[in-house]
Order: C-alpha cells, then sequence, then structure tokens
C-alpha cells in the first residue's frame, strides 16, 4: 500500500526522524490557515506547496511550488488543488490533485552551505537482506545516477540476526562526506529511519532528498512509503491511511470483492485461481500470440458470485477479445466452477466475447461436461496446450 508523503512522514517523525515540518490541506483557503500555524510553530515566512498523489517526479509537473510569502499560498494552491498533474511517474492523463502539502521552507541562509542527499530503505531480493542504499546525489532521479554515475551509489546490507549497528550508520554518515554536528545527527538519522522501515512492515522508506541544512541538521525533505499489504492487520492505523482515490478504481472493486486483480494493458481476459497458475496461464497467453489483459487471481473459493463477479470486472476492459478460465481443482471442486461459469454467462447476457475455460483436478470431467452440455458459447478444454491453441484461433 502506497502512502503520500505527508503521511509517511507522520511515521517518519513517530520513530524519531526529524522532518520537515507541514500540514495536508484539501482547499486553498485551508492551505492558508496552514500557512498561518507553520508560521507561529516554525517561524518559517516562505512555505512549500506540494501537491499529494502517489507518484515521484511531482517538481517537474508543475505540482512542489514555494509560495515567497503567506499572501502568495492562496495563489499557489489554487494553481495545484484540482489540476490533472501529469509526472514521468503517471499515465498520459495525470492524476487529479484532491490535497496539498504546506511545508515549512528548510533552505533558510546561514553560516555553511545545504546539501542534498538520497537515501532508501528496502528489501534486497538477491540476498533476501535489507539494506539502505544512498547518494550524494540527492534531489535527482536515481535512476538517471545509477545510469550516469554508478560509482556514487553505496549500499548497506543489514544482517537480520543484528540488525542495523552503530558502525553502518557512522559509515554512511562517512560516505556521504559529513563531519562534526551533520556527521553526528546522519547517524542518529539512519538508525531512527531504518528503525521506522521495521517498524512499519515497509517494504519502502525513500527519501529524495535528504538535507543537511545550513545549520548542520539532517531532515527528510520527502518521504516516499509503500507498506507491506501482507502486515496491515498489525497496523490498524496505517491501513486506515489508504487513499482509495489514487488507486484503479476496477482493482479497488474487485479487492473488495476478495478478488487479486492488476489490470494489464492487453486482449486476453484471465480467471485464474492461485497466483502461480495466474503467472503460467499470462506466459501461455504470451506464448499463443496473445496479450494478458489483466492478472485476476480468484482465491480457493471460486463459487458462482465471485466467477460472475470476476467476469463483470473483466469485461469492463473493452480492449478484451477472449476470456480464459483456467482452474486447477484442489480445494475447489471444478464442476462448482463450471456450474458457476455457466450461471454467470446466463445472468449477465451480453457476453459477446468467446470464453475458454479449461478446469483440471477434482471433478474435471464432469465440469467439462456440464459446460459442453449448457449449450453456451463456451469453449472447453482440459489440456493447458488445448487452452492456449483456442486462444490463438479465436484471438
Amino acid at each position: 500500500m502506497n502512502l503520500h508523503e505527508y503521511q509517511g512522514k507522520e511515521i517518519l517523525a513517530g520513530y524519531g526522524v526529524r522532518i520537515q515540518r507541514g500540514k495536508v490541506a484539501q482547499t486553498p483557503a485551508e492551505a492558508v490557515e496552514v500557512a498561518k500555524q507553520l508560521t507561529e510553530e516554525t517561524g518559517t515566512s516562505w512555505y512549500v506547496v506540494k501537491a499529494q498523489v502517489h507518484a515521484g517526479g511531482r517538481g517537474k509537473g508543475g505540482g512542489v511550488k514555494l509560495a515567497k510569502g503567506i499572501d502568495k499560498v492562496e495563489e499557489v494552491a489554487a494553481s495545484i488543488v484540482g489540476m490533472q498533474l501529469v509526472t514521468p511517474q503517471t499515465s498520459a492523463e495525470g492524476k487529479k490533485v484532491h490535497q496539498v502539502l504546506v511545508a515549512e521552507d528548510v533552505y533558510y541562509p546561514g553560516e555553511s552551505e545545504t546539501s542534498e542527499f538520497y537515501m532508501s530503505v528496502l528489501l534486497n531480493r538477491s540476498t533476501g537482506r535489507n539494506m539502505i542504499m544512498y547518494s550524494t546525489e540527492g534531489g535527482m532521479d536515481i535512476e538517471t545516477v545509477a545510469e550516469e554515475t554508478p560509482h556514487l551509489i553505496f549500499t548497506e546490507e543489514i544482517d537480520p540476526k543484528v540488525g542495523l549497528t552503530g558502525f553502518q550508520a557512522r559509515k554512511i554518515a562517512f560516505n556521504l562526506g559529513l563531519s562534526g554536528a551533520a556527521f553526528k545527527d546522519m547517524t542518529k538519522f539512519v538508525t531512527a529511519l531504518y528503525r521506522a522501515y521495521e517498524g512499519a512492515d515497509a517494504s519502502l522508506f525513500e527519501i529524495n532528498p535528504v538535507l543537511k541544512t545550513s545549520d548542520d541538521k539532517i531532515l527528510a525533505v520527502d518521504a516516499k512509503v509503500t507498506i507491506d499489504d501482507n502486515a496491515l492487520y498489525r497496523h490498524k492505523d496505517i491501513a486506515e491511511m489508504r487513499d482509495t482515490r489514487e488507486e484503479e478504481a476496477i482493482e479497488v472493486e474487485a479487492g473488495e470483492a476478495g478478488l487479486n486483480f492488476v489490470k494489464l494493458d492487453g486482449n486476453v481476459g484471465c480467471m485464474v485461481n492461485g497466483a502461480g497458475l495466474a503467472m503460467a496461464t499470462m506466459d501461455i497467453i504470451k506464448m499463443a500470440g496473445g496479450n494478458p489483459a489483466n492478472f485476476l487471481d480468484v482465491g480457493g473459493t471460486a463459487d458462482a458470485a465471485r466467477v460472475e463477479q470476476a467476469f463483470r470486472i473483466i469485461l469492463r476492459d473493452q480492449n478484451v477479445k477472449a476470456i480464459l478460465v483456467n482452474i486447477f481443482g484442489g480445494i475447489v471442486r471444478c464442476d462448482r466452477v463450471a456450474q458457476g461459469v455457466v450461471d454467470a454467462y446466463k445472468n449477465m447476457g451480453n457476453i459477446n466475447v468467446p470464453i475458454i475455460v479449461r478446469l483440471q483436478g477434482t471433478n474435471a470431467v464432469e465440469a467439462k461436461k456440464l459446460i459442453d452440455e449448457s449449450g453456451l458459447e463456451v469453449h472447453s478444454a482440459i489440456a493447458l496446450q488445448e487452452a492456449a491453441d483456442l486462444v490463438q484461433e479465436l484471438v
């Protein structure tokens, strides 16, 4: 589950990470009130107004602007709230901005220069260990840094038996070229950041930039946070932060129906039980000359109601030219799924694309007979290759 910047910063602050302070506002008028509160609390007189959407590169699309005075806040917020923000990480249509974060200006003058760093905590899947990735090149796309100057990216892997050690935190601060008060503050920052990552059961904490202020304080100016969905039952407060406006509406609906669904760009709808079988089904569709239009796992309780709901969701996609139902009858009986397909077909009455049903496992023979004798335009198959051949023929 992705979080907004202001939500990620709330979590960070709760673990002792210093952040750029700010509050969220839904309207330009509310943004002015937030700015007044910030002035009272922090003394800031300039304000950074940031669009809150689940996408990076907001500044490039005009979603991050500086208001040089409280009299400019309403005008700047009005130019962002309600806009269709297009960034390198959104579709061509962009995302509508429903709210903004009004934050303090932390680039104030001082005795020394400010510096920006990149830092993230994530899982290294090749080693099965968490790692901290960091760079002196903050405020830039990390992909660009990796491509053009890979020697400026450092990583520190964390031994799960030991956790992040003091030596590792100091090594990170040293590699970032810090000394004195900034060095000490960075070691505290890194330690608290990793504690937040573990404590929130996150799969990603990305701070870009991490700022060294002119008075040698280290703080998070941005926060991109992704929480492991499988751990949300342990974090009711974080689960309540979910913003479904930022997600595909059809994926939200599928989730509410108990379906694991991801929309893709192909022309063959997939309805499968089990994630591994779903991946194999997508592969066989590609090998047969088609392109999967979705990933859809109906789970182990594929009754008639769930099958019908899955059909309705798949058929929302106008690009779908055929639907492949691939069920392995282990926990679920194939004849029950077959009956669900027949009932869904009759109830919907407007399915105008060919349906290929491949059922294997418990009561597969009875299921094939049930479909063949239904009188409906449903093509049954038992072998996976047979189903693939039908996909190629019909699409």
